[in-house]
C-alpha cells in the first residue's frame, strides 16, 4: 500500500481567478500523506497565496487553515471577503477552532 493517497482541491472566488491568472489549474488532484496534511501546508504546497485565504470548506464544513486534510476529503479554499464565509451563512466556529496561530 502506498503512503500517499489523493484528494481533490478546488479554489473558490478570487482564488479561482488567481489560479487562472497564474496558469494554475482551479481544481487539482493532490497527493496527501496517509497521516494527512495541515490545510495551510497544503495551500502553500500548491502555490496559493496563503495570506489571502480565510479558510476552506472541508467536507462541506467551513474550517480554518489549521485543520487536517486527509485523502479523499473534499476541499475548497476560500479567500477573505467571500460571502459564503460570512457568519450569517456558516458561522465562524470552524474557522476559529482551526485557526493558525
Amino acid at each position: 500500500m502506498s503512503d500517499q493517497m489523493t484528494t481533490t482541491v478546488r479554489m473558490l472566488a478570487l482564488l479561482h481567478g488567481y489560479c487562472r491568472e497564474h496558469g494554475m489549474p482551479t481544481t487539482q488532484t493532490i497527493d496527501v500523506p496517509e497521516s494527512g496534511i495541515r490545510a495551510l501546508d497544503l495551500a502553500s504546497s500548491i502555490g496559493l497565496p496563503v495570506e489571502e485565504i480565510e479558510g476552506l470548506f472541508l467536507n462541506g464544513v467551513l474550517v480554518g487553515l489549521g485543520a487536517t486534510v486527509h485523502a479523499g476529503d473534499r476541499v475548497a479554499f476560500l479567500p477573505y471577503g467571500t460571502p459564503a464565509s460570512h457568519p450569517a451563512f456558516f458561522g465562524r466556529g470552524g474557522i476559529e477552532k482551526y485557526a493558525v496561530a
